[in-house]
């Protein structure tokens, strides 16, 4: 039992070790990158609503779609450091994919009878990309 409590802390030292090789300016840049994003979206979408009369009614919606977003975020900087999508990727994916469908059927008033069949695909979408390690 002590050899594979050693194996583990020599594999957090190795994570630790990756990261840290990584330059800062990268690690920071890929949060201000998509913070700087999810501002410049939400605010397009206030500027279009005042330039062109054009409403958006449920608003607040949007702010579902900034951890979709930072999820997304999750996968793509995962997928770029291990080249593949192992399950963490593939939850995160799913994680956002979720989030972004509630935030669609908020944001475009969808009914809610869609959410279902929809959850049920999206499920077998995780189910088929888990079947794939």
């Amino acid at each position: 039992m002590s050899e594979s409590i050693d194996n583990l802390k020599d594999a957090e030292k190795e994570a630790m070790q990756m990261e840290e090789s990584r330059p800062r300016h990268v690690r920071r840049q890929s949060g201000s990158l998509t913070g700087g994003l999810i501002l410049i979206g939400i605010g397009t979408v206030f500027l279009l609503s005042q330039l062109t009369g054009w409403y958006i009614q449920n608003w607040w919606a949007l702010f579902i779609f900034i951890p979709a977003v930072l999820k997304l975020n999750e996968v793509w900087q995962s997928y770029q450091a291990n080249g593949r999508f192992n399950a963490e990727t593939r939850g995160s994916l799913i994680g956002a994919l979720l989030l972004t469908m509630v935030g669609a059927f908020f944001l475009f008033n969808i009914s809610w009878n869609l959410f279902w069949p929809l959850l049920l695909i999206l499920f077998g979408v995780s189910a088929l990309l888990n079947g794939r390690s």
